[in-house]
C-alpha cells in the first residue's frame, strides 16, 4: 500500500511537516513581538534556517523542536527589538504597527501567490488589535517577550526564563510590569457591530465633509496618528482633539475629492477603512471605538508596511 504524496512533500524527511507545522504559531508570536509581519516572517525565516543549518543528529538530540523553534525564533526577536529602538530614532514621524486584514482577505504579498496561505495567517484577536500593540511597542524588549510569551502563549515562567534568559522571578516581575501598563492603557470598547456602525457613521460624515457630525463621533480628546515612514506624506505629528481632527480630515476630503474612496475593512481584528487613491491603495486607518465615540484613528500610509494589503 502506498501513501500519495502531496506536491512539494520530502518524504525523505518525515520530521519536515512536523517542523513546517509550527510556522504559524512562530508567525504569531513574532508578529505580536515585532508589530511588524514582515519582521516576523524574516525571523521565521532565520529560524528554520539555523534548525536546518544543524546536522541530522544534532536536530534529532532536540526532545522538542517546537519548543527550540520558539526559543530560537523568540531570541531573535529581542535582538530584533532592541536594535528596532535604535532604528526608530531616524524614522520619520510617528511608527505605527504593521495593520493586518482580515484572514480571508489576506495575500501574503509574494510573487505568484495566489492566495492566503493558512500557515502565514496571522491569528486575530485582542492581542493584535491595534491599540494593543501601540502599547505594547511602549514596553522594553524583555517585558514585551515575558508578557506575550506568558500570558498570550501561556508558557510558564520557567521556560520564558529560560528562553529570556533571566531568572523566572525576573521574569515574573518583568510580565506584572507590562500587565499594569496595559491595564492603565486600556478602556472599555463596545461591541463589534457598534463599532462597526460607528467606523461607518466616521466614512459618511467624512466623504460628506460634514465637520459637525465628525465632531459628534470623536472622542473630545482623541488623538490621530499617522504613519507614512517619509514615504508618503502625512501629518508627521499627532493631532490631538476631536474639533481639531474633524477639521484636519474634512481638509483631507476637500483637497483629495474624487480622487479617493473609502472602503470598509477589518483590520487588525476590528472595523477599519481604506483609502484608495486614483484607484490604487493609499492609506489603512484602524480605530480605536470606546462606548459611541472614536478615541483613536491610526493611520498607516507607509506603502512598505501595506504588502499584505492586496486589494487592488
Amino acid at each position: 500500500m502506498t501513501t500519495r504524496t502531496e506536491p512539494g512533500e520530502d518524504q525523505s524527511d518525515p520530521g519536515l511537516s512536523a517542523i513546517m507545522s509550527e510556522r504559524r504559531r512562530l508567525i504569531n508570536l513574532g508578529y505580536r513581538l515585532l508589530g511588524s509581519l514582515a519582521d516576523a516572517e524574516d525571523v521565521v525565516q532565520e529560524t528554520y534556517t539555523r534548525w536546518y543549518a544543524m546536522s541530522a543528529r544534532e536536530q534529532q538530540a532536540v526532545e522538542s523542536p517546537g519548543a527550540w523553534l520558539v526559543t530560537v525564533a523568540s531570541r531573535i526577536c529581542l535582538n530584533v527589538l532592541g536594535s528596532a529602538r535604535a532604528r526608530r530614532e531616524t524614522y520619520v514621524g510617528d511608527w505605527i504597527p504593521e495593520p493586518l486584514p482580515e484572514p480571508t482577505e489576506w495575500i501574503t504579498g509574494r510573487s505568484g501567490a495566489g492566495g492566503a496561505d493558512p500557515a502565514d495567517r496571522v491569528t486575530l484577536d485582542e492581542s493584535v488589535t491595534m491599540a494593543f500593540l501601540v502599547v505594547l511597542d511602549t514596553m522594553t524588549p524583555a517585558e514585551r517577550v515575558a508578557f506575550v510569551l506568558h500570558d498570550v502563549f501561556r508558557y510558564p515562567f520557567g521556560e520564558v526564563a529560560e528562553i529570556i534568559g533571566r531568572s523566572p522571578a525576573a521574569c515574573r516581575q518583568l510580565a506584572s510590569s507590562a500587565r499594569r501598563r496595559i491595564r492603565a492603557a486600556r478602556t472599555p470598547a463596545g461591541p463589534g457591530a457598534g463599532q462597526a456602525d460607528i467606523v461607518r457613521q466616521f466614512r459618511t460624515a467624512w466623504e460628506a465633509k460634514d465637520i459637525d457630525a465628525l465632531i459628534g463621533l470623536l472622542d473630545p480628546d482623541a488623538v490621530a496618528t499617522a504613519d507614512g515612514g517619509g514615504l508618503a506624506v502625512t501629518h508627521l505629528r499627532p493631532i490631538v482633539g476631536g474639533e481639531r481632527i474633524a477639521r484636519a480630515y474634512a481638509e483631507i476630503a476637500r483637497l483629495t475629492g474624487d480622487r479617493t474612496t473609502f472602503l470598509e475593512h477589518t483590520v487588525n481584528g476590528l472595523p477599519g477603512l481604506v483609502a484608495r487613491q486614483d484607484g490604487k491603495l493609499a492609506t489603512v486607518f484602524a480605530f480605536e471605538v470606546v462606548g459611541d465615540r472614536i478615541r483613536h484613528i491610526w493611520a498607516v500610509r507607509n506603502p512598505e508596511k501595506l504588502r499584505p494589503w492586496r486589494i487592488d
